[in-house]
Order: C-alpha cells, then structure tokens, then sequence
C-alpha cells in the first residue's frame, strides 16, 4: 500500500503536515490516536513517506543511535536484524507505521510547499503547493533538520567532465568500478560509504576539511531467540529500551554537565586509530585538536581501516576547485579523478523551508531568523501564529535518540489542538518575551557543555556563532517541559461568534 499521488489537495483542511518522515508520520500518529476523526492532511514533495530514510540510499547506509530507541514508543517492532538498523529496514518500518496507524490515507505525496501566509484577518494559513492552493487553521513543519543536501560552491564545477553527486542524491545508474573517485568529506555520511566503495574504485581520494574522533560502532545482528522473545514477551524489548535509553542518558550527562571525563573516551578513540592505521603521518592527519564530543562522534568499524588502504589517498589540504578532468586541492595539487561524490552534510541552521513561511508581518521565517533560528521548546515562533515546527532550533542531540524529542512535541502539539477545539480559539502564538527568556535560559545552559566550549566548528553553530541547534541537557528535562501546552504563555484568540 503506498499513499495515492492522484488524490486532489482539498480547499481546506484544520491541520496541514509538511514532511512524511518520521516527524510529520509521528505526529499525525499521535493526532489521530487522541481525535481519530481529526480534519489533517500530510503533504511530501518525496514519492513516498519515509523523509531522509527514504532518500538517503548511499552505500552502507545504516543508523548511528540504537535501534531500540530509534523507533517510536507506541510501534515497537520485533524485526529489527541489527543493532544499528540498515536504512531499507527503517524505511520498511515507517512505511509500516503509516499503514497501521491509517496515516497512509493523509499523504499526498509528491506535492511540495512554495508558500505559506498567515492571514490574521481570517487566521488561517494561505498555502501554495506544487499541486494547487487551500489553506489551513494549524501548520506543522515536520521537514526535518536533514532533509536538504548541502553543496558547497567550489569554483570550475560546472566545467567537470565526469560525474559529481551528493551522497544523499546517489546515483546508482553510475557504475563505480575502476574509476578515480573523489569523496568531499569526512561526516557522517562518508564514514558509511567511503569502506563500501573502496573496493570497487580504482583509486580513491577523500578529501578531509577537519579529523573526526571515531570510536567503535558496537553493532551486531539480534538472534532469532530475541526477536522471538520482543514478540511473544513485549515488555522484554521496553526493557532494553529503558535500559539504553539509560547509559544514552548517561553518555549525555558527561557531554553536557561533566566535560572534564571526556578524556576517557579520547582514549578510546585514539585506541582504535592505532589499531587501524599503520601509517604516523596518516594518523596525525586523523587526529583531531579538539575536544571529543564537540562535533558530531562517529562510529565506525572499518572508516580507518578503508584510509590505510595502499589505493586510498586522504588529503586534509581541503577541496578549492574543480578543472574539467580533475579536482585541486588547497595546496595547488591537482587530481586527476573521474567521479566527484560530495558528503558534505545538510543544512540544519539555514532550514530552506523558512524561507517559505510568511508571519504576522509579512517577512519570512528566515529573514525573522536572520540567520540564528530560535523557537520557544523548539517548536513555536512570535509573529507565526498556529505554526509549529518539529525538530526545531535547539532540539537536536548528541547522545540519544531524536525520535523521543519528537514524540515529545507530538504530546505538546497534540495537547495544543485538544485547546483550539475544546476553547474554540482561532489562533495562538508565543509571546515574544517567553520566547525571549526561554532561549536566554538554553544559551546559557550550553556555556559549559562541550559543543560551545570544545574548541571546535561545527554545524552546532550558526552563522553569528549561536548554537542553535543543540538541546543543552537531558532528554527527560524536555519531555517534561513539553508535558502540557502552556496557554498562559501565548497570545489567544478566540472564534467569533457567528449569528443567524
């Protein structure tokens, strides 16, 4: 069963959902489970749900949190194979939630936004898609932080002759065997495929901007005897899921509130380069000089392994041009290569989709920004009126898993619609100074954690040097910040009266 591209977007609808991953599915979920004949729409520029899961098919593609806790609380499933899921089998996952939670029937599919105004003569939003126009009572922005590849502008690339691609738009049509291979970056992403395609490349250049500090990914395949037990006992699969949940608490707890242990796990990390890169000189070059944990840590098995490779070359001069046969790097040296695969991340502070929500003023979200999003608990906005955003600014983690943040906003979303209808308020938005004294309190409890004072950059931090995109503590702290939807901090307004 997939959701029916043919359906025709309706004149109106209460509550419009932008984004079919997990965000926009989770929180349709969740608004279906408490009001099942709720009056919501999900629209996904994509063909299908499943949002960077969905897109993201890069070789080695799997998840870097838990499997346990990368999955929603209330679908829990006993056919996860690994540890670490695989992409195929969480996009199977969230294909299955959309069908037996019934959201599968509240998605248009290919239909993407290009425009939301609010009105506050009729308050309601005015919505523009790439199928046609209606408007909305409540907006959620379920788009996700991850969602829009980033490519950096590199002089002459237009000129290359062979091919070039970003890694979350991988092009599987082209044929890797015996060619020179550039990757662009060392993330997330590049640590997955970088050891896939080694083999297959005749030769293979990663071009490296910053080191990262990579430690074990302690994977391995569940064995049928736990999977049978996760079906016919389901509180043994809460337990482990309370039970990782706990150490990721823990690890959070060292990240944010006792930085001065870091060193133990630097310890680890420098253990596992030694044990795989034989080469001094390559080792200094993956090392990094700052703390562990202010950047992203990645986990790996096999990333420096691959980098020893005898027909693997790392190069942490940087990327600076692109000649039609080749690439050049920050030394002046030119390499011949033939395909050019850029990993170079996302863009979670320059969210493209601000730049098409229109508030009480007329200016865009990302002009409201102005290049440093804030949010109130990370999910509403003054001057944006019944918006609210999932994923928002300072939500993000370095230690768990996001999709307990998300299930988080679902409840103070959920509780927020259960105001509008039994209050009958036409609209709401933050007040701006609960706004103001909510992010004055998240930027100083970021002072001492490692992300602000690590040493590092990082996409953490903004254009003017904020972190905008971190949650400063645990994750329980959020969750019971979200509990209820806090009307005395917002600006309502109710419907009027209507006479015959």
């Amino acid at each position: 069963m997939a959701p029916d591209a043919a359906v025709v977007v309706p004149a109106h609808v209460h509550t419009l959902i932008v984004g079919a991953g997990f965000a926009g599915l989770g929180i349709a979920a969740r608004i279906l489970r408490e009001h099942s004949q709720a009056d919501v729409l999900i629209i996904e520029r994509g063909n299908d749900v499943g949002g960077t899961w969905r897109d993201n098919t890069y070789p080695g593609c799997a998840c870097d949190v838990p499997t346990s806790l990368y999955s929603f609380s209330f679908a829990p499933s006993a056919e996860w194979t690994h540890t670490f899921a695989r992409q195929a089998e969480i996009y199977r996952y969230l294909r299955q939630v959309a069908i037996d939670t019934g959201v599968i029937d509240k998605v248009v599919t290919e239909c993407e936004l290009r425009e939301a105004r609010w009105d506050d003569s009729r308050a309601l939003w005015e919505v523009s898609t790439s199928r046609g126009q209606l408007t909305a009572d409540v907006l959620i922005i379920a788009t996700g932080a991850l969602s829009t590849p980033s490519l950096p502008d590199i002089p002459g690339l237009e000129m290359f002759g062979g091919t070039a691609f970003h890694s979350a738009r991988w092009n599987h049509d082209h044929d890797l065997r015996g060619e020179r291979v550039a990757v662009v970056g060392t993330g997330a992403s590049a640590v997955q495929f970088v050891p896939e395609i080694a083999p297959l490349a005749k030769h293979l250049t990663v071009f490296q901007r910053t080191p990262a500090w990579v430690i074990p990914r302690l994977d391995r395949e569940l064995f049928g005897f736990e999977r049978y037990l996760y079906r016919r006992i389901p509180w043994v699969q809460k337990a482990v899921r309370g039970s990782v949940y706990s150490l990721r608490e823990a690890l959070g707890g060292v990240l944010q509130h006792a930085t001065e242990l870091l060193p133990v796990f630097e310890v680890v990390a420098k253990t596992h380069l030694l044990r795989q890169v034989r080469d001094r000189e390559l080792r200094r070059k993956l090392t990094p000089d700052f703390t562990i944990g202010c950047k992203r840590i990645l986990l790996s098995n096999d990333w420096f392994r691959t980098l020893d490779r005898r027909d693997v070359s790392l190069v942490d001069a940087g990327l600076v041009g692109v000649t039609p046969d080749g690439v050049v790097d920050a030394a002046g040296n030119e390499h011949k290569v033939d395909t050019i695969i850029f990993a170079t991340g996302f863009m979670p502070t320059e969210p493209p989709v601000a730049h098409a929500l229109r508030g009480t003023s007329g200016r865009t979200l990302a002009e409201h920004w102005n290049g440093s999003p804030s949010a109130y608990k990370g999910t509403t906005v003054a001057g944006f009126p019944n918006l609210f955003l999932m994923y928002g600014p300072n939500t993000n983690l370095g230690h768990s898993s996001i999709i307990y943040m998300l299930e988080s906003q679902s409840a103070y979303i959920a509780d927020a619609l259960k105001m509008m209808r039994h209050s009958e308020i036409a609209s709401f938005e933050i007040a701006e100074e609960a706004q103001h004294r909510y992010n004055e309190r998240i930027q100083s409890a970021l002072e001492t954690t490692v992300w602000n004072k690590g040493g590092c950059s990082s996409w953490y931090l903004d254009s003017t040097g904020r972190n905008s995109v971190q949650w400063p503590t645990f994750t329980w702290k959020f969750r019971t910040q979200m509990q209820r939807f806090d009307e005395e901090n917002y600006i309502s307004h109710r419907k009027t009266p209507s006479f015959s």
